[in-house]
């Protein structure tokens, strides 16, 4: 409200007691040691207990979590100044000497208004006038209480366009080795919110990364290709190209943005006489140790690792309808389109020109035509139950072996796809097999 933006959400804090607070509002819940009630609603509100803590022997948790009454002990446990503001509507009963009274926001653009106190004991708002992110009181402490505060300044300052102050970059430089002990999962979630940013684009938020030493702690895959050489239009390097491919990425899919910011890690080990052999077999490879490492949810890892696998695709014009339907079939139809998205970002990141993508849409074209095709086994007009009620055949890999082979057929003539030819066809095949298999014996 003080940059005169609309608040995404709201957090309370209270001298009131967890237990209290629960009371208090029906279908609340509190279910952790850090006092924070999650009253239900839209949106949902964190009411949080003031509270002070000590001791952070895992960089990440507080072993002991004291109660307080005090906003003011409350605030001085926070990562930033400009974290450490409180606003109350009317003027607190507590801490006057540090509440001060507030003009409403002038901003054109947003009907918010700041009427009431702020608490604001470590100047956050001066911090946030003059452009400058500060840690509370010692950065050192700061940062040896919770190492994700690193990755946190990373996001503030991109965000908000703010520069470092200087003692609390020398601290976050200090201490970035810490960042490679964080969980994955926390890592993941700070990296999902630099992907799912338009403006500014994520390189921002990596290129602060990598500058103050934080990118080789928690992504060590891409930090790797740094110094990588790129035969490519644009200036730079394989981290560069890397930045630019997430950035021409759409921000509604971070899923992809990451598996554009893996693409290539395979080409830190795989450079031999000026090509990347193989880099996107690697590449996968190593995406998959990230994506376990980071915790990502497993059906998109799988998803990021099989677009990494196939970007590397070669089309030609000779290609016939069959080779096309046979092309889909081995990439599935959902990757096709990841893999397009892929490579119009690899190709604008590349600084090449539209009509390096002219093979491409013609591919594209080309398979929106088979749409109505068979492409995959669950497409035939019959299932194994129907091979084993009309052959006669117990169920076993000899059915999933004539359904693959009908498969092929149909590739090549989708017209195949009709219940009594298949059924004919499988006749064949069966008879045909049992036949080598006397000829054998």
């Amino acid at each position: 409200m003080l940059l005169g933006r609309e608040p995404a959400d709201w957090d309370v804090a209270t001298s009131a007691p967890p237990e209290a607070v629960h009371a208090l509002f029906a279908g609340s819940s509190w279910e952790n040691r850090f006092g924070t009630v999650t009253v239900r609603g839209e949106p949902e509100v964190q009411v949080t207990t003031y509270r002070s803590e000590s001791g952070y022997s895992d960089r990440r948790r507080p072993d002991a979590v004291r109660w307080g009454t005090s906003l003011a002990e409350d605030l001085e446990r926070r990562d930033f100044t400009i974290n450490a503001l409180a606003w109350t509507p009317d003027d607190p009963a507590q801490d006057p000497p540090l509440a001060t009274p507030l003009a409403p926001a002038q901003d054109p653009r947003q009907n918010l208004r700041l009427d009431g106190r702020l608490t604001d004991r470590w100047g956050g708002e001066a911090d946030l006038r003059a452009g400058v992110l500060r840690a509370v009181g010692d950065p050192e402490r700061r940062f040896e209480e919770d190492a994700l505060r690193l990755l946190r300044a990373v996001r503030f300052v991109t965000r908000l366009e703010l520069r470092l102050d200087a003692a609390t970059e020398l601290a976050i430089r200090r201490h970035a080795p810490d960042a490679a002990h964080l969980s994955g999962e926390r890592v993941r979630d700070e990296l999902v919110a630099w992907l799912r940013s338009e403006d500014p684009p994520p390189s921002r938020y990596l290129a602060l990364t990598e500058s103050l030493g934080l990118l080789a702690p928690i992504l060590p895959e891409l930090a790797a290709l740094r110094g990588v050489p790129q035969d490519k239009a644009l200036a730079g390097d394989a981290l560069d190209h890397s930045l630019r491919t997430v950035d021409a990425l759409p921000a509604t899919d971070p899923v992809l943005r990451l598996a554009g910011l893996l693409h290539d890690v395979g080409k830190a080990t795989t450079l031999r006489d000026g090509h990347f052999y193989g880099h996107e077999v690697v590449g996968a490879e190593l995406a998959a140790a990230a994506l376990d490492r980071l915790r990502l949810p497993r059906e998109h890892a799988a998803r990021i690792t099989a677009v990494i696998r196939q970007h590397m695709f070669a089309y030609d014009a000779s290609w016939t309808d069959a080779a096309v339907r046979r092309f889909v079939k081995r990439v599935t139809r959902p990757l096709v389109d990841d893999l397009f998205a892929l490579r119009r970002a690899d190709t604008a990141a590349s600084g090449a020109r539209e009509t390096a993508l002219g093979g491409f849409n013609e591919l594209a074209g080309r398979i929106a035509l088979q749409e109505s095709a068979p492409l995959d086994e669950r497409a035939l007009v019959l299932d194994g139950n129907d091979l084993m009620a009309a052959l006669g055949l117990p169920p076993g890999p000899a059915i999933g072996s004539l359904l693959a082979l009908l498969l092929e057929r149909v590739l090549d003539d989708p017209a195949l796809n009709e219940h009594e030819t298949l059924l004919r066809i499988a006749r064949e095949l069966r008879d045909a097999t049992v036949i080598a298999s006397r000829a054998e014996d």
